[in-house]
């Protein structure tokens, strides 16, 4: 078996965050953000294509996100795949550039959108505490197999419990900044 790797425990739970903060980038916030529409797949050419393999995606003003889609034949298509993509969206179209006008949230939709939040990071806590528990049994495993030392296997143990708690720290303050963002008049 190979040395115990924790440069890899560090990557995979740096993983997680990273999904996290993609999923939260989605969540809408009543400002435009292009990756609002990263989840939005278009049904083009007899198959589903993520809409940013068709169209470009800006967001020119605070309240406004543009899609200049390139191909003209699939306008409506992309515009039916925003409206049906539940973020409660409706595309104005303008010859190929679909206008997308971002609503103000109410007080209802922000508590939602703040709930949501905290189940991703509880996702990413989940997978970071995964990540950790392999860790650990693969120390185990190594002490029991007598490739590493008890010591040794005590100093990796407490080096990846520090990492654990760098990232469980790094999710809780990027669920904190979502949040204040989302309740933000």
């Amino acid at each position: 078996m190979s040395k115990f790797d924790l440069k890899d425990l560090e990557r995979r739970m740096n993983g997680a965050v990273n999904v996290l903060q993609k999923e939260f980038g989605s969540l809408r916030t009543g400002r435009a953000n292009a990756s609002l529409l990263d989840p939005v797949t278009v049904d083009a050419y007899g198959t589903p294509m993520p809409l940013n393999q068709l169209a470009t995606v800006l967001a020119p003003e605070p309240r406004m996100i543009t899609v200049q889609v390139w191909d003209r034949s699939q306008v409506d298509a992309v515009d039916r795949a925003i409206r049906e993509a539940d973020l409660g969206l409706n595309p104005i179209g303008e010859g190929q550039v679909l206008r997308i006008p971002i609503p103000e949230l109410n007080e209802e939709r922000r508590q939602e959108m703040a709930k949501l939040a905290a189940k991703y990071a509880e996702q990413a806590r989940v997978a970071v505490r995964n990540v950790r528990r392999d860790g650990m049994e693969q120390l185990k495993r190594q002490e029991k197999n007598g490739e590493i030392g008890q010591d040794e296997q005590h100093t990796h143990g407490a080096e990846v419990q520090e990492i654990t708690d760098a990232t469980i720290k790094k999710i809780d303050e990027a669920l904190s900044s979502k949040e204040e963002e989302i309740m933000q008049i």
